[in-house]
Formats: structure tokens, C-alpha cells, sequence
């Protein structure tokens, strides 16, 4: 998507997708959401590198599909705007992100896929989170019960022995 924008839409110009309810804008922005930032563009560099790294170390013990199917939509959206940070111009770790998605009826903001991949797979992980959903596929209120019901285990089968 990234790629058709540089090649196909004028910068800075709006293209009616769906009238004033999608349009195509493209612009580079050398800061996060709505250009906050613009001069440390390195640092956002360094965040998604390291978040793409916690992603990945993260990974590793996931057993869950539904994680990694989330993890996978947030590393996604992460390596698609690091991409820009580290390639594009003006220069290696400085580069600005390709946006080109407007909704002026909603935000006054331009994105990419990327960020929607960012945006849903963070609301993924907080719903996870919220739900008790673990990465290796168990649910806290099963450990929650699996705890509980250890005494009870223990006590009955003392019990027996104690009547044997």
C-alpha cells in the first residue's frame, strides 16, 4: 500500500475515495500520531525496534492462536512503520512514515495500515488481558480454580487413607 502511495497519489493532496468520508492524502510524517515529535524521529526508531524485539521474545512462548494471531497483527504494524523509519528519507533511522488514509469526518488525522494493524492489535492485547486469556492458551479463572480445588484434592484424599 505504502509503495502504490509514493508512486500513484500527488503529496499532500486530498483524492476523494468516498467523498469527505475516505479520502487518499499522502504525506510523510517524521513524528508519531499526529506529527507530535517531529524532531526525534530517532526515538521513535529506537521504541519500535524494541517493541518489535519484546514482540518477538514474547512470541516464543505463545501457545494460544488467538495471541499469536494478535501478536502477530501488532508485529506487523510495528515492522511496517519501522520499515519507513530505518529506509526511507531523509535518511537511515530519521525516515518519515508514509500515511495516506483520511477520514476528515472522524479525525483530523492521516494513517497507514500500519497503524491500524498497531491500533487494533493493542485493543486485541487489552481485551486478552481484561478476559484472563494467558499466552500458553489457559485462562486465569482455570488457575484460579485449579488452586482452589488442589486443597480440597489433598483433604479428600487424606481422608481416604486416614479410612483405609
Amino acid at each position: 500500500m505504502k509503495y502504490l502511495t509514493v508512486e500513484n497519489l500527488p503529496l499532500q493532496e486530498a483524492v476523494p475515495v468516498l467523498g469527505n468520508f475516505l479520502q487518499l492524502f499522502y504525506i510523510r510524517n517524521s513524528g508519531a500520531a499526529f506529527s507530535i515529535g517531529a524532531g526525534m524521529t530517532w526515538i521513535f526508531t529506537i521504541a519500535l525496534t524494541i517493541v518489535a524485539g519484546v514482540i518477538i521474545w514474547k512470541t516464543l512462548g505463545v501457545r494460544s492462536r488467538l495471541w499469536a494471531v494478535v501478536l502477530g497483527v501488532l508485529l506487523g504494524g510495528v515492522l511496517g512503520n519501522l520499515t519507513d523509519r530505518l529506509l526511507r528519507e531523509p535518511g537511515f533511522a530519521v525516515g518519515h512514515v508514509v500515511d495516506m488514509i483520511s477520514m476528515p469526518w472522524m479525525l483530523p488525522a492521516i494513517f497507514n495500515v500500519a497503524d491500524i494493524f498497531i491500533v487494533t492489535g493493542m485493543i486485541s492485547v487489552a481485551l486478552l488481558v481484561v478476559i484472563g486469556l494467558r499466552l500458553d492458551g489457559t485462562r486465569e479463572r482455570d488457575h484460579a480454580a485449579g488452586d482452589a480445588v488442589a486443597p480440597e484434592t489433598d483433604a479428600a484424599t487424606a481422608a481416604s487413607a486416614n479410612e483405609a
